[in-house]
């Protein structure tokens, strides 16, 4: 188990049932490197990553 899968398990045992916009994700991410700007590079990986998620299925539907 990686280190932050503790984190991650924490987020679904106390916010699991909530739905969420991805602008209030967004502007969470901000206000998080905002307070912790060393962060900045693996967050914004992080949210490239979750905005290209559907590119990577279109790519694997089109070989």
């Amino acid at each position: 188990m990686y280190f932050t899968d503790r984190g991650i398990e924490e987020l679904t045992d106390r916010r699991g049932a909530e739905e969420v916009s991805l602008t209030w994700l967004a502007e969470r991410l901000r206000e998080f490197v905002d307070l912790n700007p060393e962060f900045e590079t693996p967050v914004d990986r992080l949210a490239t990553w979750l905005a290209r998620l559907d590119d990577e299925d279109e790519d694997e539907d089109g070989d």
